[in-house]
């Protein structure tokens, strides 16, 4: 069976407004940046600050992330080098734990 592409969305609470350019400027290269066996992987990045809303339950930053498969979404939790520079410029900047949910049948155009 061939592998599902995987969407991944996950949610930050930045208390410090002033904290989510530093993090956002770290997304705006990270398709680039992040690479698998010397090749890039990431699929799909979009990343920015919630809009204000009583809704989002003071998440304040969302990134959006498409791979693959699994075992990419894996890599990239556990062994990419720009995926870990993102959480070292984040480090005391986010209310931990983020919020993460991924799909494999999402649906889109």
């Amino acid at each position: 069976m061939a592998s599902e592409a995987v969407v991944r969305s996950t949610l930050f609470k930045v208390p410090n407004p002033a904290d989510i350019d530093g993090i956002l400027e770290k997304y705006s290269t990270l398709k680039k940046d992040a690479k698998k066996d010397g090749k890039p992987y990431i699929l799909e990045v979009n990343a920015g600050k919630a809009n204000t809303d009583p809704r989002n339950q003071g998440y304040s930053f969302l990134a959006v992330t498409k791979f693959a498969s699994v075992e990419d979404m894996n890599y990239y939790d556990n062994q990419c080098e720009a995926h870990q520079a993102i959480k070292a410029s984040a480090k005391g900047k986010i209310e931990p734990p983020p919020l993460m949910v991924y799909t494999t049948n999402a649906v889109g155009s």
